[in-house]
């Protein structure tokens, strides 16, 4: 009786996979920069990305601010439990729909974020220090293009458009 056909065994190359390689390089990247605010300020990776959001966007619902900063909901609603102990970040429930909450910095919160901000733009520049102009420009648009195309195959949870997180 003949073998059934086999398909040949694929290698995985986990060094030159793509998804690997993006997880790796954000995670350093994530872990380097933490470095820089976690002493001084004493804020986790999430609490930071949620501050950041809400320095741009405020006022948002905290689920708002997990598609902002694709994030799940669990991870996002202990950062802000975090914060609004620390008196970072204040929640006002809407007055037409009582189940609804927004978030915004409160006065110290935009203090520590005024803070905060140029650290994390240094911090950018010296990373892009690598790339000429011509290369940052590249990268920014594969970077977008990639992003766009994971979000369009349903690659990633459906939690915001890829504009919506982007900007």
């Amino acid at each position: 009786m003949p073998k059934p056909l086999q398909a040949p065994l694929q290698t995985l190359e986990l060094e030159n996979f793509l998804p690997y390689r993006l997880s790796v390089l954000a995670q350093v990247v994530s872990d380097s920069l933490h470095g820089l605010y976690a002493g001084p300020f004493g804020l986790s990776v999430t609490q930071w990305r949620v501050m950041a959001a809400l320095g741009r966007f405020a006022p948002l619902t905290a689920s708002e601010v997990g598609q902002r900063i694709v994030m799940d909901k669990v991870a996002v609603s202990r950062a802000v439990a975090g914060l609004t102990k620390r008196g970072l970040v204040k929640r006002a429930t809407d007055r037409q729909d009582r189940r609804r909450a927004s978030l915004e910095l409160s006065a110290k919160g935009h203090a520590m974020h005024a803070q905060i901000v140029p650290i994390a733009l240094e911090y950018e520049q010296r990373l892009y220090e690598v790339l000429s102009d011509e290369e940052r420009a590249l990268f920014d648009r594969l970077s977008d293009r990639l992003f766009r195309h994971a979000r369009a195959g349903r690659f990633l949870p459906v939690t915001g458009d890829a504009d919506t997180i982007l900007r």
